[in-house]
This record gives C-alpha cells, sequence and structure tokens, in this order.
C-alpha cells in the first residue's frame, strides 16, 4: 500500500507566501487581492497518479509554514510515495521516500510534475508530451524480476490528467508513430507495478518506429542501464525537443506534425542527460540527442552526444540544477 505525502514550504510573510505559492499553482486571477488567495486559492502544483485530482486548502499550508520555517525560505518538494516491505517489492526498500532519491539533483522545471511508483515527470499540456521524465538507476533496479511480465502491460490513458490536455491511444492509431517511452519500461523490471506505470500515456511521445524507437534509441536505452555496471547510481533525464530548420527562403522554423484527435505533437528530437555516480561520490555526465527519423544502427552513439547547454537552451531547462557544475569531474567522456 502506497502512502503519499506533499511538502511544501514557503515563507516570507503570509500575504506573500500566499501569492507566490497561488503564481506557481497558476490558480489566481490579476484581479484577486492577497487576501482573497489567502481564502479562496487551492494548491495544485504536484499531483500523483494515484488519483485524479490532488488538492491542498493553501490556507492551511501558508499557517503551518508560517509556524515552522524561518523568513525568506523557499523550497517546494513534490508528492512522495513510500512503500511499505511487501513480497513482491521486498528488494526495494529505501530508506528515503523514491522520489527524494529520484530527484535529488534538482527538477528541470516544475510544470505539472506527476510522481509514479519509479520516476517523476513534467507534463506539458499543450503538446501533449512530457517536458521531461526522470530516473534513478541502480544495477538491482534494472535487473529484473522473474515474476515481472511486461506482456501483460497495457498502454494506458492517464485518467489523472484532465480531460483537455490528455492524450489517447487512439491518437497513434494509424498515425505510423510508435508510443515511445521516454522512462524505458527496461529500466523499472524489478517490480510489477513499477513497469506497468511506464505504460501510462503521459511518458509516451510519438516515435518513427523501425529504424528508431525499435533501433537506435534502443540502444542508447541499452547504454543507459549498461551504466549501472559502472556507477552504483545512475540519473537519466529524458525529453523532446522541438529545434528549428532553415528553410529555402532563408529563414528559421520550428515545423512538427500532430497526431489524432488531441493533436499530440510529434518531436523533431529527443534528448537524454545522464549522469553517474562514482564509488567515491564522483559525478560523471553525458548527454544526447537524436533525431525522430530512421538512423543508421552503425553509427557510433558517441556520435550524437552534445553539450548540456545546447540541451538546456533548446528545452528551456536546467538539469542537476543542485549540482554545482565544477562538481561535475567528466561530460562526454572529458575531464572538466
Amino acid at each position: 500500500m502506497a502512502v503519499n505525502r506533499l511538502k511544501l514550504f514557503l515563507a516570507s510573510g503570509s500575504a506573500a507566501t500566499a501569492l507566490t505559492a497561488a503564481f506557481l499553482a497558476g490558480k489566481y486571477h490579476e484581479s484577486s487581492k492577497c487576501k482573497e488567495i489567502v481564502h479562496q486559492a487551492n494548491f495544485p502544483i504536484f499531483t500523483l497518479a494515484s488519483r485524479q485530482e490532488t488538492w491542498f486548502p493553501l490556507t492551511k499550508i501558508i499557517s503551518l509554514s508560517n509556524k515552522i520555517l524561518p523568513q525568506n525560505f523557499c523550497r517546494i518538494d513534490a508528492a512522495s510515495p513510500i512503500y511499505e516491505p511487501s513480497q513482491e517489492n521486498a528488494a526495494i526498500k529505501p530508506s528515503v521516500p523514491r522520489i527524494s532519491q529520484i530527484m535529488k539533483y534538482g527538477y528541470p522545471g516544475l510544470d505539472n510534475v506527476i510522481s509514479y511508483s519509479d520516476y517523476v515527470l513534467s507534463y506539458d499540456r499543450r503538446n501533449r508530451v512530457a517536458h521531461w521524465v526522470f530516473e534513478h538507476l541502480t544495477a538491482e533496479s534494472v535487473r529484473g524480476n522473474d515474476k515481472v511480465d511486461r506482456s501483460t502491460c497495457n498502454f494506458m490513458e492517464a485518467d489523472h490528467v484532465h480531460p483537455y490536455f490528455r492524450s489517447h491511444n487512439s491518437d497513434y492509431k494509424g498515425s505510423g508513430y510508435d508510443r515511445g517511452h521516454l522512462a524505458a519500461a527496461g529500466n523499472h523490471k524489478s517490480s510489477q507495478k513499477f513497469i506497468e506505470d511506464t505504460f501510462y500515456l503521459t511518458n509516451m511521445a510519438p516515435q518513427v518506429g523501425k529504424g528508431f524507437n525499435r533501433d537506435s534509441w534502443n540502444r542508447l536505452e541499452k547504454y543507459v542501464r549498461k551504466l549501472t555496471r559502472t556507477y552504483p547510481d545512475v540519473y537519466c533525464c529524458t525529453g523532446p525537443l522541438y529545434l528549428p530548420r532553415k528553410e529555402s527562403n532563408g529563414k528559421m522554423y520550428v515545423k512538427y506534425e500532430v497526431i489524432g484527435a488531441q493533436h499530440v505533437s510529434v518531436p523533431t528530437h529527443f534528448y537524454k542527460v545522464v549522469v553517474g555516480k562514482t564509488k567515491t561520490g564522483q559525478l560523471e555526465m553525458e548527454c544526447y540527442v537524436m533525431e525522430n527519423t530512421v538512423i543508421d544502427d552503425n553509427i557510433p552513439l558517441n556520435s550524437f552526444q552534445v553539450s548540456l547547454e545546447l540541451i538546456e537552451r533548446a528545452s528551456g531547462l536546467l538539469f542537476f540544477d543542485n549540482v554545482l557544475k565544477t562538481n561535475i569531474s567528466k561530460i562526454n567522456g572529458r575531464k572538466t
């Protein structure tokens, strides 16, 4: 049985706190006064997949934060699934909430963050595809479990996302694109629940099938799993990119296809930012971008390595923001 908690810490005076919280939640009107916000606003920043909506009265949050926190202190922790030992997940006994392990080095962004049993994502309501998906992998977590059966998993529409913004299986039907995992199912074979959760459509993006999702992208996913043999802890962030191209008139345009009745966006590219933590505590990073097209499977993976800055500028996100870049000893195999 999972227990879910939300920890919110905001303090800088109750009126300012209310305004800040309401702004982050995106749940206030410009005409509202601080007093009205304090009494009326709700706080749905983080959603749990186990329920359709998770709302927390802002007045209770503000009252608690003002009592227990110093002034000018602001921190947000997402809803945390905590697992009670069972026969299935007996090998998985986190000493801290799982979400804290996954997001140890910071959130790339805070837009519509959803926590699942073994990964966390930020959902892009406009494009119907995640902004980013974050995973924490270890040799134990990717090894697999004889009781886990992927063949019983079904692609699931996310009823915890508002109907206006969720994608449907019918959107992919006949589109010519795969429902491509962002958090790879193969990364979550230690528990049936874990692997099933990777089949939510919030974790999918339209990907070219043969030549990409089933080939070169799959090679990259396998390589990331193999990194757990080198590093005790591997942190992986995956997401889509919509990159511009120069047209015949010399101007740059961002163009991409949309599929289905819900107009699910087809990314032009995908990225992975991977950090391995060594036994001595050093951090080593690798960054990849692949175009969403047929790719020659003979091209080595290091040909797709790019700078972290390129991905951050293109995505509008900041990765591993809780880590000083000077604390990363290698990037793409080169010492920093």
